[in-house]
């Protein structure tokens, strides 16, 4: 639906931030000045105790310091009711006395239309629950009972009995005053090719209403009571209510749960879905019948970023999991992703749940596997790659499940894990570094840098700047076999952290640093939620969190007890110069980084008349990335271009992609 030029503005104007989120929060009224509309409070979004939620009544926006949620009152009513934008504007504009616009002639009476399939729908629910107490459904309730569902249950899901009789279901509804076209449009009455008169949709069935996201019964599912039955599950068929592939059961309730904190998981069916509910997982849904299709999975993360899908633990179960991969990849997005939980063979999480109990069940959720994990399982297990054709096909397939996902960052995220994972294959290597001593430090055979706050002055201490100017032979062959990026992103980091007044001038820099390094990753995400701008202070709330021993790490790198302006009294300015420097060449870096595996994978499916051009992108890519890693700077740029370093990368590159090519003069 859209809306009027100028609605929006108005209701901009009569409401106030302030007001939309006072009924969630409690303000921090030592912080808050609410004359000037600048008020803090404790973030409704994640558990903190300080008030780092910050909102501007004035311009109408708010922002946390601590988990980076941000947005306007819409967007805030979206994420503390979990309902959608219109949903959200039609909450405030009420609270606002606004009268939401009136849609376009057909679309109301397309709504017309569908309120008064809804009045069937819902007189349909009450006669199959009515049926489910009749002589005629004992046997449905024993089935019933025998998979525990209780009366509780059975009112909480609204469970009924269709008769098995032809024209039961139509012949109640009809007698009750429905059109008859009507109940035949709801889909619950099927009217036959010879035209005759419509029979029930279903017969000798337990059934399972099925609500959209607004509570209105949309549809039907029915379970069969005849063993011999030619469907054991049959849906609604597709009516002006009803889209099965944009539609999933307990939608609603498992939105609001989800809306509360609780783990959004996608079972199979009806009955998994009710066993998971009634087991305390109340944001469970399932997909109509058929495969997750791409509206249902657009559906889910409207819902939850990362839904938890629980598939059977039998082959069908498996093969679901892989279909909904490659139906994932080009969808994928930064925060947008699915774990999986795959169940013991021979086990649905009803099964599980009436055999272990929920602990069980929770015990899965918690080890949910990441995407990329069933992505190299699917590839590997049960594969001998012993041979270089394998592996070669191997990687073509990798590859082309990779060029699936359409956000450049999150493929080139999902390089690296794969690549990890290749190697640790074949590859397996053993850690140069290992743990001594009952406190679990770490030790290795060469000196370690140390860079600390030393006393009260909070001056930070290192070998000593004139030392500093000759590094000894050890060091600089330590600093030798780091990588580029970590070198860069570890003196970032430590800089953030010697001088953390400069976390707030750099946030959006240091919010898309992204380290590959796990330490420096963990350690940058800490930077990013403190509130904590003493040194001192920073240094010893790291120290005392599970993040010590990622400071410690960062300690080692040996570089950094040689950089002057992290030494003594340190440079603010200078470490300032160094920020806006080192994010540049970082920047830069990645660029190039992803040109020259564009390059190089494109060298692999070229004809020779391209050659030439792909080449000469691979040599350049290659120059520049040996020009951003040169510790001499820009000055050398043109020779560094043509060392044998980087003329022996460019050759091993080509002859990875299998080409003869020749060195571009």
């Amino acid at each position: 639906m859209s809306l009027p030029p100028g609605f929006l503005d108005e209701l901009r104007n009569r409401i106030s931030l302030t007001q939309v989120v006072g009924r969630k929060v409690m303000w921090d009224n030592r912080k808050s000045n609410q004359a000037k509309g600048d008020m803090w409070a404790p973030c409704p979004f994640h558990q903190e105790k300080t008030a780092s939620f910050h909102v501007d009544d004035r311009k109408g926006f708010y922002y946390c310091f601590g988990c980076h949620a941000k947005g306007d009152a819409f967007g805030f009513v979206q994420e503390t009711e979990n309902v959608g934008f219109m949903e959200a504007i039609r909450i405030l504009a009420g609270e606002a006395g606004m009268t939401m616009p009136e849609r376009d002639p057909l679309a109301q009476e397309k709504a017309d239309r569908n309120t008064e399939l809804a009045k069937v729908t819902e007189a349909a629910v009450g006669f199959f629950r009515l049926q489910l107490r009749t002589q005629a459904a004992s046997e449905a309730r024993a089935y019933l009972d025998r998979r525990g569902i209780d009366q509780v249950t059975l009112d909480r899901f609204e469970i009924g009995f269709a008769p098995n009789a032809r024209q039961g279901t139509f012949q109640a509804l009809t007698g009750k005053g429905l059109p008859a076209e009507q109940v035949t449009l709801a889909g619950i009455a099927t009217k036959p090719d010879d035209g005759g008169a419509p029979y029930d949709a279903f017969r000798d069935r337990i059934i399972f209403p099925i609500r959209d996201a607004r509570g209105r019964c949309i549809g039907f599912g029915g379970r069969a009571m005849d063993p011999n039955a030619r469907a054991k599950y049959l849906n609604s068929r597709e009516t002006p209510l009803f889209d099965k592939g944009r539609s999933l059961y307990n939608h609603g309730p498992a939105r609001e749960a989800a809306g509360k904190g609780k783990p959004l998981i996608v079972a199979e069916g009806y009955m998994d879905v009710i066993a998971l509910v009634k087991a305390g997982f109340e944001a469970a849904v399932a997909p109509l019948g058929t495969a997750i299709t791409e509206d249902q999975l657009r559906l889910l993360w409207r819902i939850s970023d990362e839904p938890i899908v629980a598939l059977d633990g039998d082959k069908a179960g498996q093969r679901a999991a892989m279909r909904l991969i490659d139906l994932a990849l080009p969808l994928l997005e930064g925060g947008k992703s699915l774990r999986f939980v795959m169940l013991p063979e021979g086990q649905d999480p009803d099964d599980l749940l009436r055999a272990q109990g929920p602990g069980a069940m929770q015990a899965l959720l918690d080890k949910a596997e990441p995407m990329v994990t069933l992505l190299w399982r699917r590839e590997t297990e049960g594969q001998v790659i012993d041979s270089p054709e394998r592996r070669s096909a191997l990687d073509g397939r990798l590859r082309a499940a990779l060029k699936r996902i359409t956000d450049p960052g999150l493929r080139r995220h999902y390089g690296d894990a794969i690549s990890e994972l290749r190697q640790a294959l074949f590859r397996p290597q053993s850690r140069p570094w290992q743990p001594s001593g009952q406190r679990g430090q770490w030790q290795s055979n060469g000196p370690r840098g140390q860079w600390q706050p030393n006393g009260r002055n909070g001056q930070w201490k290192g070998r000593g700047f004139a030392e500093s100017q000759a590094p000894l032979a050890a060091t600089r062959a330590k600093v030798g076999a780091l990588s580029g990026e970590r070198l860069r992103t570890g003196l970032i980091v430590a800089t953030c952290i010697r001088f953390p007044d400069l976390i707030d001038a750099f946030e959006d820099q240091l919010d898309r640093l992204i380290p590959r390094d796990p330490d420096h990753s963990r350690l940058t995400a800490h930077l990013l939620r403190t509130q904590t701008r003493d040194a001192a202070t920073l240094f010893d709330e790291i120290s005392a969190s599970s993040l010590a021993p990622a400071l410690e790490s960062l300690m080692g790198l040996s570089h950094l007890a040689i950089t002057p302006f992290l030494i003594g009294d340190g440079d603010q300015t200078r470490a300032a110069e160094c920020l806006a420097e080192e994010f540049t060449k970082f920047t830069a870096a990645r660029a190039i980084e992803d040109e020259l595996a564009e390059a190089t994978q494109d060298l692999g499916q070229v004809t020779d008349d391209e050659d030439a051009t792909l080449a000469f992108r691979l040599s350049e890519a290659v120059r520049g990335k040996h020009e951003a890693q040169s510790p001499k700077g820009e000055d050398n740029a043109e020779q560094f271009g043509e060392t044998s370093e980087a003329r022996a990368e460019f050759h091993r590159l080509l002859s990875t992609a299998g080409q003869g090519k020749k060195i571009p003069k």
